[in-house]
This record gives C-alpha cells, sequence and structure tokens, in this order.
C-alpha cells in the first residue's frame, strides 16, 4: 500500500479496555485509522471480511475460536493480509506457530506502545516485524533445536494446547469448529510428532516449554 495513505486497521482482543487503550495509542499518530473492533476470534474473522482493513492487530487469547484459528482462517479466505499478533505469550513456541500460520507480526505486551505503533506500520509496507527480545529468543531457540513444536501445523498446535490444558475432545471441536473425529485425527498424529502418548505427558511437555501454565 502507498505510505502517504492512512491505514486502516483493525483490533481483536477481549478486552475492551484494551482495545479502547490501543485505539487512542493508534489513532494518535497521523495516517493511522481503526475501522473495526472485534472480541472474539469469530468475530474478527467476519470483521475483518467486511472491512478487508490494511493491517489487523490480533491477540492469541480471545473467546470462541481463538487468534490463532482467526489467523489460520483469514490467511485462507485472503492470503494477503496483513495480521500482526499482539500477546501477553513471551514465548517462542507461540511466535513461530502465528509467523508460520501467516502472521507479518509478533509483538508482546509487555513491550513500549511505540514497539507496537512501529510494527503496524512496517506490517502495513508488507514487511515483517517481531519485538527485539522475541527475535532474540527465537534466534536463540533456533540455535539450539529448542522448540519440539516446529513440526506442528499451527491447527495442530492449537489443538495440542487446548488438551493440555485439559479440554475434551468435544470442547475442542466446539471451539474450533470441526467434528469430534476430526480432532481425535489431529490428536494421534500430535502425539505421533511429539513422540507422547498420554495427556500427563502432553501436560507436562506443555508446561516445560511454557505454553500452559498448567
Amino acid at each position: 500500500m502507498n505510505t502517504q495513505q492512512t491505514i486502516r486497521i483493525m483490533l481483536a482482543d477481549d478486552h475492551a479496555v484494551v482495545r479502547s487503550g490501543l485505539r487512542r495509542l493508534l489513532e494518535q499518530r497521523q495516517g493511522m485509522e481503526v475501522v473495526a473492533e472485534a472480541e472474539s476470534g469469530e468475530q474478527a474473522y467476519r470483521l475483518f471480511s467486511e472491512h478487508l482493513p490494511d493491517v489487523a492487530v490480533l491477540d492469541l487469547s480471545m473467546p470462541g475460536m481463538g487468534g490463532i484459528e482467526a489467523l489460520r482462517r483469514i490467511r485462507a479466505r485472503y492470503p494477503a493480509a496483513r495480521l500482526l499478533i499482539f500477546s501477553m505469550h513471551e514465548n517462542v513456541a507461540f511466535a513461530n506457530q502465528v509467523l508460520k500460520a501467516g502472521a507479518r507480526g509478533y509483538v508482546v505486551k509487555t513491550g513500549s506502545p511505540e514497539e507496537l505503533v512501529t510494527a503496524v506500520q512496517e506490517v502495513a509496507q508488507g514487511k515483517v516485524y517481531i519485538s527485539s527480545g522475541m527475535a532474540h529468543k527465537m534466534a536463540m531457540h533456533s540455535l539450539n533445536g529448542e522448540d519440539p513444536f516446529g513440526h506442528l501445523s499451527a491447527r495442530e498446535f492449537e489443538i495440542f494446547r487446548l488438551v493440555a490444558e485439559g479440554a475434551s475432545l468435544e470442547q475442542v471441536g466446539d471451539k474450533l469448529k470441526i467434528s469430534q473425529k476430526t480432532v481425535a485425527n489431529y490428536l494421534t498424529l500430535i502425539k505421533q510428532k511429539l513422540g507422547v502418548s498420554t495427556p500427563i505427558e502432553m501436560l507436562r511437555l506443555a508446561i516445560r516449554h511454557g505454553v500452559t501454565q498448567g
């Protein structure tokens, strides 16, 4: 897009206070306009289709299908979508998965407000932006081969995370809008890829790598 044009932004976060703060932060900058706000993954997908923003800023932990699945679905329908993750998860596994799923950036909520502004500007120009601290972590993990989830797809990772947190096959299916049988098939493949066989082994793996708090 032309950098002289107004950057049209969609915000997706389930906390109204967070969205309000982000709107103020971004609209204080010349050339930025928030055109839509979503509070769930489903709403984010629907509003993106309605508004086709230049950049969508998505939280990962939202009600319903959640941020990863919303990201995956938006990218499947709109391959050129410019999606920026703004998350509390300072975790390499999450960052790797969303970037693999097509996100153009990853910014942690503990960073400075200016970092998010810069990220939106960079992503709007077609660039990739990763928080400096997160980029360092990702580089170190890559060198040390410490991400066991690298072979999982974004959907497989989300199913792993939900099951590790104690969700039933029915609950996972309802959240991701897929059948229990499909969830079970995914789970079989996930266990094979990760070399685990029981729910407790999945939970231990998730806790060890900071994917869930247990």
